[in-house]
């Protein structure tokens, strides 16, 4: 059974730093992409971040690079969100998800609807 468990967020200042976690299970990790994806009231979910566990190749949108940094201990089946300077349009329900049919690899531009499974999104909130 594919199971995917994102923990990890909370309450933050903006300019602080969380790191989120995604505990994943039931599949080969080397051959599958897990994204973090993340939606905010009132707006559509988007992909912040992917990682390809077949060469370790990332993804991220273009509001977090630089800020956020993506990896992967395959060991553990677990994938990090390092996020740093944190701003308060950072605030969202974060959710990992993992496309099973990618051969490994992250798409050029991840999707919600290229997703197979999810896991339990966890609360980003960034405010003073």
């Amino acid at each position: 059974e594919v199971q995917l468990q994102a923990s990890g967020g909370g309450l933050v200042q903006p300019g602080g730093s969380l790191r989120l976690s995604c505990a994943a299970s039931g599949f080969t990790f080397r051959d599958s992409a897990i994204g973090w994806f993340r939606q905010a009231p009132g707006k559509e979910r988007e992909a912040v971040s992917c990682i390809s566990g077949s060469d370790g190749s990332k993804y991220y949108v273009d509001s977090v690079k630089g800020r956020f940094a993506i990896s992967s201990d395959n060991a553990q089946n677990t994938v990090y969100l390092q996020m740093n300077g944190l701003k308060p349009e950072d605030t969202a329900v974060y959710y990992c998800a993992t496309d099973l049919n990618s051969g490994g690899l992250c798409p050029p531009r991840p999707s919600s609807a290229g997703m197979d499974y999810w896991g339990t999104g966890t609360l980003v909130t960034v405010s003073s």
